[in-house]
């Protein structure tokens, strides 16, 4: 049976709440409850993720990204790709929908630990290997694209930014 978008949004909620929204221990978390489950849920929970994280393979989100973080390279906005993704469904397709709104849908936010997870996108991996002894195999999903989706801001504009975001600019570097 495959897992659906309840059920995945279900285990990263869980690891969260019982992480007290550590994100380490988050990953950790989620990797023993995946470890739980047969190869092919993972393989699922797999799949449900790198979808999510190319979703968010957006200029505008890279942009909130960037204010929250001041300033994000690219392999730092994978990581804030999963640990967003990790925040549950209402945070990350509030965020898609308009990421200035990250500014209220964050209750806290502390650039030191949050906004970065790389951890969280191996979890699937992790727990696959543990459960068969073989490496995650290919998903079968299209690539990331080169590119990230729409139109790109000069992330270098304080200017720009605090007219593109003014409700995060207002709440973390006004």
């Amino acid at each position: 049976m495959m897992m659906d978008e309840t059920e995945f949004w279900g285990l990263v909620d869980s690891a969260r709440e019982a992480a007290d929204g550590d994100p380490e221990d988050q990953s950790d978390l989620l990797v023993e409850q995946l470890s739980r489950l047969d190869p092919d849920a993972v393989l699922d929970f797999a799949r449900h993720f790198e979808a999510r994280s190319n979703r968010a393979y957006r200029w505008d989100v890279w942009g909130a990204a960037w204010v929250l973080l001041g300033g994000v390279s690219d392999d730092a906005f994978e990581a804030f790709r999963y640990w967003l993704i990790g925040q549950g469904r209402e945070i990350f397709e509030g965020a898609l929908h308009d990421p200035d709104a990250l500014a209220e849908l964050l209750e806290d936010f502390d650039e030191q630990v949050d906004g970065d997870c790389e951890d969280l996108g191996y979890a699937a991996d992790e727990a696959y290997e543990r459960l068969t002894g073989a490496p995650l195999p290919e998903l079968g999903l299209p690539p990331t694209p080169r590119e990230p989706v729409g139109e790109p801001l000069d992330f270098e504009s304080e200017a720009v930014l605090a007219e593109r975001y003014p409700r995060l600019w207002e709440r973390f570097r006004a």
